[in-house]
């Protein structure tokens, strides 16, 4: 299963990620490890795209090897989240502006989430694990 973690900067999808995945036995990637691993800080549409095309790449992998698999990144618009393409999507809605204010400009509210956290506490971890673990049966 494909799980993104999506979000303005700075709303907590890292630290969300890091609890989450020892939870549900996943393997995990970063957005900004993998720019960094790749190279790649280009944040234009052609950039962001291609980003959300690499990491879909590195989550399609895991997910055929049969292994829940969670990406944290912005994945700020309709179109970069349908080229990931997540089967299960957590928006992390805890800011109203990131520190990136191209990023603000073009973030558009996703229409379908599966766990929606508008206030981040210590517990959410495990009640977004619940949802996974109970979507999945």
């Amino acid at each position: 299963m494909k799980i993104l973690i999506m979000g303005l900067p700075g709303s907590g999808k890292t630290y969300l990620a890091e609890r989450l995945v020892p939870i549900i036995n996943a393997a995990w990637y970063n957005a900004d490890k993998i720019r960094e691993m790749a190279n790649d800080w280009d944040f234009s549409d052609i950039g962001r795209d291609r980003q959300s095309k690499r990491m879909r790449a590195f989550a399609d992998f895991e997910k055929s090897h049969g292994r829940f698999v969670v990406c944290d990144f912005v994945c700020p618009t309709r179109a970069t989240r349908e080229n990931f393409d997540a089967d299960f999507v957590v928006w992390m809605d805890t800011v109203k502006k990131g520190r990136f204010e191209d990023t603000n400009r073009i973030f558009q509210k996703p229409e379908k989430v599966d766990s929606h956290l508008k206030l981040w506490n210590d517990y959410n971890h495990n009640d977004v694990a619940e949802k996974i673990l109970q979507w999945k049966k």
